[in-house]
């Protein structure tokens, strides 16, 4: 699996690459880099910083196999590798489209990006949260809390918790862009899903404390 992730991250960094080549003379001089929730286009910047997401692809990639070895005794992946390289590669498919969206609207493609930009991000958190319940206690992944990190029923509890209410925010945000709804309502149904697993842990840490007698 850590093979795998890595070939297909560098794959998708050179298909980035080798694009944004491609289409080099047909690209103004300054490219949109950033657009409003009402799909206005509000940032712009010189064409060559599209090479940046590329090297940020294959930066967070390389980053994602060092940290598994600078981890901690007891707070180490081993327990749920295939989940740790299953939500690397959901990074770097999600770094890698929007790198395409990007060039897409520099060459001046038509793109509703109120509607893509939240689908996106809602589909990104339904895959990660459906498998947030396999994350075992880490420094890099999850609901990094002090509670969690204290106790490992905690961690447990709160990322049962984390996965079901990631995948519903997602789902809502597929749905609600799909049903032309304000962009800000779309990506609004996410945060309660990140949010509320993150307050639920200081509860969850508590009724353990006084379940122990402390």
């Amino acid at each position: 699996m850590k093979n795998r992730f890595l070939l297909w991250s560098l794959l998708l960094a050179a298909l980035g690459l080798a694009a944004t080549l491609l289409v080099w003379q047909q690209l103004p001089e300054r490219v949109p880099v950033h657009w409003s929730l009402a799909g206005a286009a509000d940032a712009w910047r010189p064409r060559g910083w599209l090479f940046a997401p590329p090297a940020v692809l294959l930066l967070a990639a390389l980053l994602w196999r060092v940290l598994p070895g600078v981890s901690p005794a007891r707070f180490g992946v081993d327990g749920f590798e295939r989940t740790w390289w299953f939500c690397g590669m959901a990074v770097s498919v999600l770094l890698a489209a929007i790198h395409g969206m990007l060039l897409w609207g520099a060459l001046g493609g038509a793109m509703a990006i109120e509607t893509v930009l939240p689908a996106g991000l809602g589909l990104f958190v339904v895959l990660v949260g459906n498998v947030m319940g396999k994350v075992r206690r880490n420094f890099w992944l999850g609901v990094r809390t002090p509670w969690t990190l204290a106790d490992e029923r905690v961690w447990y509890v709160t990322h049962r918790l984390a996965g079901k209410t990631m995948v519903t925010g997602g789902l809502l945000a597929i749905v609600f862009a799909a049903a032309g709804l304000p962009p800000a309502a779309a990506i609004g149904v996410l945060l309660p899903g990140t949010l509320a697993p993150a307050a639920y842990s200081l509860l969850a840490y508590r009724r353990q404390v006084r379940a122990a007698g402390h």
